[in-house]
């Protein structure tokens, strides 16, 4: 059966478990004009959200639905570093890495494998302190073929064990 996973952005207590997740129309956030975003259904799972730097980030993703052409799909990989003090707090966000796992229009109900190892020389371990942070995101982003992009994001932890 295509497409059996049913929740939202879900998750073990401790974040350990896969991660299943639903992106379409309803779910996105931040977005000023539904009616430009055309009807589409991808849902799938990350194996974990917490990764030991060693191993790759997993899982998999399937297009069950999709009433334009897709051109794209891809994994971008995000550190976010926060700086604080007294007088308030500056956070950047910075691209390090970005895997297309899919291009042009793809099967409709086939499975396509998440698969990132994690760059050595521009991942470390997430580290929070009272005022510097140092965390990563995974962003799942479609882009659909009138050039129209959706983004999913997927809030990592990396650890060193």
């Amino acid at each position: 059966m295509c497409c059996g996973l049913v929740s939202t952005v879900t998750g073990g207590k401790d974040q350990t478990e896969a991660v299943n997740f639903e992106i379409r129309p309803e779910t996105l956030q931040n977005v000023r004009d539904r009616a430009r975003i055309p009807r589409f259904l991808v849902q799938g799972h990350l194996d974990s959200v917490v990764c030991p730097l060693s191993q790759p980030l997993t899982g998999e993703l399937t297009v069950c639905e999709c009433e334009r052409g897709i051109s794209s799909i891809e994994l971008q990989l995000v550190r976010v570093e926060t700086c604080g003090s007294s007088e308030g707090h500056t956070k950047e966000a910075s691209e390090i890495q970005n895997i297309q796992i899919g291009e042009g229009d793809v099967c409709r109900g086939v499975a396509i494998p998440v698969y990132m190892l994690f760059p050595r020389l521009f991942t470390c371990a997430t580290t929070l302190a009272p005022n510097f942070q140092i965390e990563f995101e995974l962003n799942i982003v479609i882009i659909f073929d009138n050039d129209h992009l959706v983004v999913e994001t997927f809030p990592i932890k990396l650890s060193r064990t």
